[in-house]
Parts: structure tokens; sequence; C-alpha cells
């Protein structure tokens, strides 16, 4: 979880190697009406976001399911949303929160291409972002540290042993 540009795809499809299991990236949930929105350059509001986290999470039900374990990239940068995904998905769900600096997020959604989030939402996703809580289940890494130190210090703290392979 983070804001976009903090290394959810990048570590979680790494991650989803390691252990051999499903990646589901959760931009491909969003609707097209939400996708075009966002690309204009407007944020998403809560009534936006309800129907995305309900697919998601279903998906990440059905795959864990299926496999035992799965691994999704998504913001969910409030409580509530997280609270969203582990009803939708009927699983225990952990969180690993990618946080750094805003200017290196910054530099990250600048220097990417092909993406729809544009670099001025930035901001919103910020403010909206609420950090996890200590009853939650979830773990803060530097998004600054490499993707082998970060799915190496996820894996250490979800005792799972990576996939040989």
């Amino acid at each position: 979880m983070g804001v976009s540009g903090s290394g959810k795809t990048t570590l979680s499809t790494r991650l989803g190697g390691q252990l051999g299991c499903p990646v589901l990236e959760g931009d491909a949930f969003h609707s097209v009406a939400s996708v075009a929105k966002m690309k204009a350059g407007h944020p998403l509001t809560d009534e936006d976001r309800w129907p995305w986290l309900d697919r998601l999470g279903h998906a990440i039900g059905e795959a864990a399911a299926t496999t035992g374990l799965a691994v999704a990239a998504c913001s969910a940068l409030k409580r509530a949303y997280r609270e969203r995904l582990a009803a939708a998905s009927a699983v225990p769900l952990d969180f690993v929160l990618l946080d750094t600096a805003r200017d290196e997020i910054a530099r990250r959604m600048a220097s990417r291409s092909g993406h729809y989030m544009p670099p001025s939402l930035l901001d919103s996703q910020l403010a909206t972002l609420e950090r996890p809580g200590p009853e939650e289940r979830a773990l803060t890494l530097d998004a600054a540290c490499p993707p082998d130190t970060l799915s190496a210090q996820v894996t250490a703290w979800l005792a799972v042993a990576p996939a040989s392979g």
C-alpha cells in the first residue's frame, strides 16, 4: 500500500515471484470512469473507491482461497479502505506501507511514462493517507530502499520463507 509512485507494483511483483503466489495489480480493478477521472487530474472520492475496493478484495479472497496466498498492490490510503478490502476478501490481510519523502515520490512519478496517474495528484494522495495504527496488522517500510531489501523485510516480517526457484 502507499501513494502512487511508492513502488507498490515493483515490490508486489517481486514478492509474488519469491512466494510463488498470484499478484493482483489494484490499478487493473479501477473502472474506466475512475481511470479517466484520475487521468484528467481529479482525485477519486470514497464513492468512486468503494466498488473498486470490493472488486479487488473479492479477487484477493479468490486467489488466496485457490493458492493459499496472494499479493496485491493497492493504495489502501485510508483505514476504512483497508477494512473494506479485508471485508470483501474474507481472508486475513497483512499490509505493507511503502512510505518515503514526498520529493522522492514526485521524482519517480515525473520519470515514469504510460501511467494514468498524473504527478499533480500526489499531494491529494498524501493528504488522504492514513498511516496504519498500532492495532492494524501492518508494516511500514522506507520506499527509498532497494526492492531486494524491501522484499527481504516483508518476508521476514511475515515469517514466510520465499519459494525456491
